[in-house]
């Protein structure tokens, strides 16, 4: 049902851009926006979410030296998820956020995390841009996941043209929520 793959230049994913472009997330709506902006970085990685081989979601992680110093990383950049697409609604209580009962939690996140190489330390950003969802990641899923101690807010930045918050995520902490409750 459910497989997370790399993004590679065989995928085709023209349906997929479309779908985003269609649902307003801007930044997952082309290759330029989505895989090509990361090419600069020193590492970098994007995921494509399948459910039942349609493309449903995307994520990308790369370094953040530049930012948070050497060894780190910013994951769950260009996340999303066609929840219309998938058997679950997701993403709509703050439990559901924390116990990681949505596609996010479930295999964008893990995929980034899996990736980052040993002692890594690993950031997400938000912004009160109005683009996707960064609303309801700035205000209601990071503030929640800072609750439980899967997260914590660092600081704020001016990064890539926008006003951001900058949020370290703990793999440990994250991995031991997530295997506490239902895989799927």
């Amino acid at each position: 049902m459910y497989k997370i793959i790399p993004w590679s230049e065989d995928l085709e994913l023209s349906e997929f851009y479309e779908g985003a472009a269609a649902r307003g997330f801007e930044n997952n709506a082309s290759q330029h926006m989505l895989v090509d902006c990361f090419r600069k970085e020193a590492k970098w990685q994007t995921w494509i979410l399948y459910y039942n081989n349609e493309a449903v979601g995307s994520v990308a992680a790369h370094t953040f030296d530049d930012v948070m110093g050497p060894n780190t990383f910013r994951v769950a950049a260009r996340t999303c998820v066609f929840t219309d697409k998938l058997p679950l609604v997701s993403l709509r209580t703050r439990n559901q956020i924390v116990t990681h009962q949505h596609a996010t939690g479930q295999f964008l996140i893990p995929a980034c995390l899996e990736w980052l190489p040993e002692g890594a330390r690993a950031f997400i950003t938000s912004n009160e841009n109005e683009a996707g969802t960064q609303r309801i990641v700035h205000r209601v899923f990071a503030p929640a996941m800072e609750k439980t101690g899967q997260m914590k807010r660092v600081k704020d930045v001016f990064y890539r043209g926008t006003d951001q918050t900058v949020w370290e995520i703990f793999p440990e902490q994250f991995f031991e929520e997530l295997n506490r409750h239902p895989r799927w």
